[in-house]
């Protein structure tokens, strides 16, 4: 939670890879430990899409390129945040609206929990 403090705009203290990696390790420890492994796809719904905005984006600008020889792209530029910047938006309200769809993620995961 301090670190979420100090990163609010214009960030302060920025988390980087080791951070980032704990956080991500502890969270799939979690996962398995509890047996909900399957969720994470879910829980993480933004990370999975801005992984999957590159995937697309390189492997049809591959395919175009080989087929016409020029390379087309689906998004202005992956990932998929800075599709959004080009697009006009700016910085903090990207960043907000991917917070309100992680929270809704995160909502919808919780609720696929059985209480016992």
């Amino acid at each position: 939670m301090g670190f979420l403090w100090y990163n609010c705009a214009p960030a302060e203290v920025f988390m980087g890879d080791t951070g980032s990696l704990a956080l991500g390790s502890t969270l799939g420890a979690v996962a398995v430990l509890i047996k909900k492994e399957i969720l994470l796809g879910l829980i993480g719904g933004v990370f999975v899409a801005e992984a999957l905005s590159v995937i697309i984006q390189t492997t049809y600008f591959k395919y175009t390129r080989m087929k016409t020889g020029e390379g087309k792209r689906v998004f202005r530029m992956a990932p998929l945040h800075h599709h959004f910047e080009l697009k006009g938006w700016p910085e903090t309200r990207v960043v907000i609206r991917f917070w309100i769809v992680g929270i809704l993620l995160a909502l919808l995961t919780l609720t696929t929990f059985k209480v016992r």
